[in-house]
Parts: C-alpha cells; sequence; structure tokens
C-alpha cells in the first residue's frame, strides 16, 4: 500500500460522521446497508448522507453496488485489511507486541 492510498483513507475517516457511517457499514459486512437503513440508524439527513458516502467510495473505503432500485454500500475488506497490514508493518521491532506481563499470566493458567 502507498502512503498516498493510506492518507486518503485516513483522511476521509477523520470526520465523525464518515466514521460512524463506516463502523455501521463494516458491522453489516457483505451485507452491507442501503442509504435509508444508515439514515435510519444514524439519523443524518438524505443530502448529508449522500455527500459522506461519496467521500468515502472515493477513498476506495467502500464499495456500491445497484441492485434493482437501490444502492447497497459495503466494505472494501481487501482495502481495510491493507491498511491493517500497513499500519502495524514492523510493528515492535517483529517482535510479539503482546506485553510481557500479558506473556506471564497467560502462561500461568
Amino acid at each position: 500500500m502507498q502512503n498516498t492510498d493510506a492518507i486518503s483513507a485516513f483522511l476521509a475517516l477523520g470526520q465523525e460522521s464518515r466514521l460512524n457511517i463506516f463502523r455501521l457499514i463494516v458491522q453489516r459486512g457483505e451485507f452491507g446497508l442501503t442509504p435509508g437503513e444508515i439514515i435510519e440508524k444514524l439519523g443524518i439527513p438524505n443530502a448529508t448522507l449522500s455527500f459522506h458516502l461519496k467521500e468515502l467510495v472515493q477513498s476506495n473505503l467502500l464499495l456500491v453496488e445497484r441492485q434493482s432500485r437501490n444502492l447497497i454500500y459495503r466494505p472494501n475488506t481487501s482495502l481495510v485489511k491493507d491498511l491493517s497490514t500497513f499500519l502495524l508493518d514492523n510493528c515492535c521491532g517483529g517482535k510479539s507486541c503482546t506485553p510481557v506481563k500479558a506473556l506471564k499470566r497467560s502462561r500461568v493458567i
């Protein structure tokens, strides 16, 4: 993943409404949500939601599919995985990130 791709995703998620929309859609996974369902759950006005969904789609965080008269928004799971890998690349200098105290407790049990 390129820095510019990560920056685009982080900028899109750096706004509270977009972060809430994205988190809600991620919870639904492959089933996705229609704009009407998002409005019902988050109470965001239609025009505002449309603006935020456009930003999330342009940053590739969401995928959109038309099913008859409905648009279904789903998370772009491959980008989310790539973003997680990008963030954790070389985490903790290649060593386990589990704190030493947690490791000791897990061995006692």
